[in-house]
């Protein structure tokens, strides 16, 4: 499995940003995707996931109203549109995978083991 992610950027706060990332090896049909970020000095975090079925999304309350998440399962691709970018939102942002056995799990659940893509960097500036 290889996830490649693309989009990063430098952008002005209150910009926007649109992240992709593409699969490739499988075909995730029972597979949670999403994103995870890692900033400068601080441990990775998650962003946002969601399930096969499209209609279950989580996002982290720092990014809850301002990203959303969508993927596209006959591309094998998941996004991530993010609007009114802060200073703050200034990380590495990988993009995940995981099986967990449903079209209707939209989360990462502990201790299952993640896929993850290399990485595209992501810079706000005030």
């Amino acid at each position: 499995v290889q996830l490649q992610a693309s989009g990063g950027g430098s952008v002005q706060a209150g910009g926007s940003l649109r992240l992709s990332c593409a699969a490739s090896g499988r075909t995730f049909t029972h597979h949670v995707v999403g994103w995870y970020r890692r900033a400068p000095g601080k441990e990775r975090e998650f962003v946002a996931s969601i399930s096969v079925s499209s209609d279950i999304t989580y996002y982290s309350d720092s990014v809850k109203g301002r990203f959303t998440i969508s993927r596209d399962n006959a591309r094998n691709t998941v996004h991530l549109q993010m609007d009114s970018l802060k200073p703050e939102d200034t990380a590495v942002y990988y993009c995940a995978v995981a099986f967990v056995g449903s079209q209707r799990v939209g989360y990462f659940p502990e201790n299952r083991n993640i896929n993850w893509g290399q990485g595209t960097q992501v810079t706000v500036s005030s």
